[in-house]
């Protein structure tokens, strides 16, 4: 019996930038559409949908910090409570 062939190409990261601005882009052009059939004029719905593209980009980018900061102060906190347990559980096994 023969192994199957490993992929040669990497699955690419559905995090990358390009890709997100891609989707936003259609997500507002989407907008768009949407509100320029439903009730205003282009100019607004152009306004709009903009203004919704920059949004989403722009917390897109700032969450993988708030990301970054949340999981380091994280790791920190779980690291002093695995401390306590410690000292707690080395007081407990002295007395029993």
């Amino acid at each position: 019996m023969t192994t199957p062939a490993e992929p040669t190409a990497k699955p690419t990261s559905a995090k990358s930038p390009g890709r997100r601005i891609a989707a936003t882009l259609i997500l507002s052009l989407l907008v768009f559409v949407v509100l320029w059939i439903a009730a205003f004029t282009w100019i607004a719905s152009l306004l709009i949908a903009s203004g919704f593209f920059a949004v989403i980009v722009a917390a897109s980018a700032v969450s993988d910090l708030v990301e970054m900061i949340l999981e380091a102060i994280a790791t920190v906190i779980f690291v002093v409570l695995a401390a306590i347990a410690a000292v707690i559980g080395a007081i407990f096994s002295l007395f029993s």
